[in-house]
């Protein structure tokens, strides 16, 4: 039996996939502890760890951001990534640092496991803790040949100009776009012994990389260090007794195409994506279901539509087998969703890590990227007819599913963390 410390950030997204990992190693007779939020001690429990709460970390209820981060309410665009980088993750190096410190005093875990903006279980591995492996919580933002940094939602270009163009973006990010970033970070490790280094993106374990996709759906990767495993995708347990508004056997007898759309769970303005879908569909033979509208008057628009229904929530593992077209902000979790289901998709946001998943919907060939965050009805209408007259979105969300029915995630999640524990050593593909 191995000991494991997981580390999360208190963000539902964050969270999620962690879930199935913890669960198959709590089921294999491994000791887990989880170091989250207090809002999840729910979540970590019913995983069957043991609880442990954030002390000297700030803790804060993810719902609300403009209320736990002041400054950010009046921020946009790459202001307001810049902030978050900030303040959301790197200044709670410190309090995380030494967190996880006092719990490996009393609970000496052969690995921590994080996701991938835990910064804390990296400087305790410095300073002499145990080896620190990483689940990521979105697309695979690490550096490569012909990619630009993660974050700025470039393309991949490997041609002469492209690595010239990558250079001189990396040199900037780090200390020009993210400076402030940069030396934020800088300051936290020196607070708490390591050497200073520069922000330059998802933080990269030497020890083991979990990455919840599949090949077909990323960037091409012919650099990808050895330490990185693809395991599919990382899907909490569907409820056992899920809640269905009364109007879903309309979904399941559909004769129609079904659009579902969702804002997410962090931008979530239901004027910038769901009013536009609903208002851009309304003349569409389609079905429309919009999942988190708790208000109706939030949509800004003089009704619903007759042929769209809301709910303010709905189960993605139910709803998603009878979708047709999937519109997204770019959300994470509900993409891999639609992702397995073979859901062709329409992605439209700006924030956070959406631009660069929207940017591998297009180059993977199972949707359509609006890049914007605020689409016009008519944008929306034109990307989701699209999607449904022609069959190659299809095809192509198809073979990303059965490449992701080919992982069983949460299994070969554990493998290589046991893989780890026993030796203590990097996990190699």
């Amino acid at each position: 039996m191995a000991r494991f410390l997981v580390a999360t950030h208190p963000i539902t997204g964050h969270v999620l996939p962690g879930i199935p990992i913890v669960t198959e190693l709590v089921r294999r007779g491994h000791d887990v502890r989880w170091y989250v939020g207090a809002k999840f001690r729910h979540h970590a429990e019913q995983a069957g760890a043991v609880f442990e709460p954030y002390v000297e970390a700030q803790d804060y209820d993810d719902s609300d951001y403009d209320a736990a981060f002041p400054g950010r309410r009046s921020l946009r665009g790459l202001r307001q990534l810049t902030y978050d980088f900030q303040k959301v993750f790197v200044e709670q190096v410190t309090g995380q640092h030494r967190d996880i410190s006092a719990i490996l005093e009393r609970f000496p875990a052969d690995v921590t496991l994080g996701d991938t903006a835990m910064i804390g279980p990296f400087t305790v591995n410095e300073t002499g803790g145990p080896p620190n492996a990483v689940y990521n919580i979105t697309c695979l933002g690490l550096p490569g040949r012909g990619l630009a940094p993660f974050g700025l939602g470039l393309l991949p270009d490997d041609t002469r100009k492209g690595l010239v163009r990558n250079r001189i973006l990396a040199y900037s990010a780090a200390n020009i776009v993210f400076g402030r970033v940069s030396h934020a970070l800088e300051r936290q490790c020196r607070v708490v012994g390591v050497e200073p280094r520069k922000f330059t993106g998802p933080a990269v374990s030497d020890y083991l990389y979990l990455q919840p996709s599949v090949p077909s759906f990323e960037y091409r990767r012919p650099d990808l260090p050895p330490q990185v495993h693809y395991v599919g995708a990382l899907l909490p347990p569907p409820p056992e007794h899920p809640e269905l508004p009364e109007w879903w056997p309309e979904v399941e007898s559909s004769t129609r195409p079904v659009v579902l759309v969702t804002q997410g769970t962090v931008a979530t303005g239901v004027r910038d994506l769901v009013a536009p879908t609903l208002l851009g569909l309304a003349d569409e033979d389609v079905l429309v279901v919009a999942a988190g509208v708790p208000d109706l008057a939030a949509l800004g628009i003089p009704r619903v539509p007759g042929n769209a229904r809301t709910a303010a929530y709905l189960p993605f593992s139910s709803v998603m087998e009878h979708v047709s077209v999937y519109v997204t902000n770019g959300g994470y979790g509900g993409l891999q969703y639609a992702l397995a289901a073979g859901v062709p998709i329409v992605a439209a946001g700006t924030t956070e890590d959406k631009a660069e998943v929207g940017n591998r919907v297009a180059y993977s060939g199972v949707g359509r990227n609006l890049r914007t965050a605020t689409p016009t009805p008519e944008h929306v209408r034109g990307a989701v007819r699209a999607l449904l007259d022609d069959p190659s979105y299809r095809t192509a969300a198809g073979r990303v599913a059965l490449d992701l029915a080919g992982h069983d995630a949460a299994a070969e999640s554990a493998d290589l963390l046991e893989r780890l524990a026993a030796t203590g050593r990097p996990v190699y593909a």
